[in-house]
């Protein structure tokens, strides 16, 4: 595969240990040399060839701005230790949390994308103190996050396909760029011409080391998968929720929902949250940078 020349800015990468794996993350620093405002903590989605590079557009814009950013790997993505494991939506927030404890040493403002909501949740549940706010880019479902799926079901997919011989086939299939080109133009961009060759070669980086797979299989399995109704309710942070006027979902039981549905759905259902619309589909940060950044700037300064 031929890279293209245009890639993003490299950070040095710095890391931390948590339970004895190595963790990576990239530090952007506030643009003010005398104080800073509340740092970011990014959580990145997860799937195939996905990491920190995700937030790369997000990172290289975000300048002018007073907030450094934390951009990590969560573990088994990127350069941190991938070891072949179910991994729980409770390990990536604990591995957050010692982020937060070891090297931030102060309360963080996150931003999760996608599915890894659950991340935020647990985290600013546990965790009250570390958290001051929450953006939300394109979150799943209302009904996704409310209906857990089973158990049993879960534990099925994990070792009768993924954690099998079976799975590593389905990974090597779902790493070909001719998949991933057809499967970003169909559930992730609003416009093909966005599924770039920048956005195909983070993915082709990001997939070679074939231990990825176990987080994206545990993603697939459905480990995430809670009624999430109760603790959402109960988050006292503010919250900014940001769609895309063409988001979609992937789970049939939330393909009914609009996306004036889904924003009033989440705007009854969380304590201090206020959902806006901005255009784009469901992976914001990086098609729809500049608007994401202004949204997102907009209610962090009134948290700073």
């Amino acid at each position: 595969m031929i890279m293209s020349n245009s890639q993003p800015t490299k950070k040095p990468l710095e890391y931390y240990q948590w339970r004895g794996y190595q963790c990576a993350y990239e530090f952007h620093p506030s643009s003010s040399e005398i104080s800073a405002d509340i740092p970011l903590l990014l959580i990145h989605p997860i799937g195939v060839g996905l990491s920190r590079r995700f937030w790369y557009r997000f990172c290289e814009k975000w300048q002018g701005y007073n907030n450094p950013i934390y951009s990590p790997d969560l573990l088994g993505c990127g350069e941190s230790d991938k070891p072949a494991v179910a991994y729980q939506i409770t390990d990536w927030a604990e591995q957050l949390q010692c982020l937060i404890e070891t090297v931030i040493k102060q309360p963080v403002i996150l931003l999760a994308q996608g599915a890894l909501l659950p991340v935020a949740i647990v985290l600013s549940k546990t965790y009250p103190e570390s958290v001051r706010g929450i953006v939300l880019s394109g979150p799943p479902a209302w009904r996704v996050m409310t209906e857990a799926s089973s158990p049993t079901k879960q534990r099925l997919l994990w070792n009768l396909f993924f954690d099998t011989p079976a799975g590593r086939l389905f990974w090597n299939y779902a790493c070909r760029e001719q998949f991933l080109q057809s499967f970003s133009i169909k559930q992730l961009f609003a416009e093909a011409k966005d599924v770039d060759r920048e956005w195909l070669d983070l993915l082709a980086i990001g997939s070679k080391d074939p231990k990825s797979r176990y987080a994206v299989f545990s993603f697939l399995a459905g480990f995430w998968r809670q009624d999430y109704t109760q603790d959402m309710a109960n988050l006292t942070q503010p919250t900014l929720v940001v769609f895309g006027d063409k988001a979609s979902s992937i789970s049939r039981s939330g393909k009914s929902e609009t996306v004036d549905k889904r924003g009033k759905f989440y705007e009854e259902g969380w304590k201090k949250a206020k959902s806006i619309v901005i255009p784009g589909r469901n992976v914001l940060p990086y098609e729809k940078t500049e608007s994401f950044i202004k949204v997102t700037h907009d209610f962090v300064r009134n948290i700073n």
